[in-house]
């Protein structure tokens, strides 16, 4: 299923052969990578609702469990927010709100993946690097101690929590790693590819 909400290009789409061979290629690599769902375009209150009900509906016709669903809808609501108020113009690498991105839904046999992407300043890729490595290197008694003391110490940002969504996420899901990509766009942005798992 693939919703398309491009609210940054209004042009007229250039309907030819090389467009044709591009749309089958693209139909052929969601069905390879197995996305049920895609996303593309501004993120705020009303498409984080329709998103997450349409990955509600999405569950309930793979007879999914309800601890799952619960897992899959809290990581899915904390990307999107993510998206949501941590995105920067690709023009002037200052924030942007709302922001914009790709979100994809993808099933294995063995795991929902989920995956998003938007373009953020290259001065944050650092400080997120860091935070990330060092969250992955955590396990479960050291990810619960490190999230009730940065509870305590009410270490937050001016955006929100300083690692503590990444944390929670993490914690909900069975402590997999998050995986990550910053690609480069220009001197001043990066487009960054956050990939994490749920276990079915």
């Amino acid at each position: 299923m693939l919703v398309n909400h491009n609210t940054m290009n209004k042009t007229e789409i250039n309907v030819g052969s090389d467009y044709m061979d591009f749309v089958y290629k693209f139909h052929n690599t969601l069905l390879d990578q197995k996305i049920s769902l895609v996303y593309v375009g501004e993120v705020n209150q009303h498409i984080t609702k329709v998103f997450t009900a349409m990955t509600e509906k999405n569950l309930t016709e793979n007879d999914e469990n309800l601890k799952t669903t619960k897992r899959i809808y809290h990581i899915m609501v904390e990307c999107l927010q993510n998206i949501c108020k941590h995105t920067d113009d690709p023009l002037t690498g200052e924030s942007k709100r709302p922001g914009s991105g790709i979100v994809m839904l993808g099933e294995r046999d063995d795991c929902y993946t989920f995956t998003t992407g938007n373009t953020i300043s290259n001065d944050k890729i650092h400080s997120i690097k860091t935070t990330l490595d060092d969250l992955n290197s955590l396990e479960g008694d050291e990810l619960k101690t490190r999230y009730k003391k940065m509870i305590r110490e009410s270490r937050l940002s001016e955006k929100g929590g300083a690692g503590l969504g990444f944390i929670d996420m993490i914690k909900k899901n069975n402590n997999n790693k998050i995986k990550y990509h910053f690609e480069p766009i220009n001197d001043k942005i990066s487009f960054f590819i956050f990939n994490t798992k749920v276990d079915r």
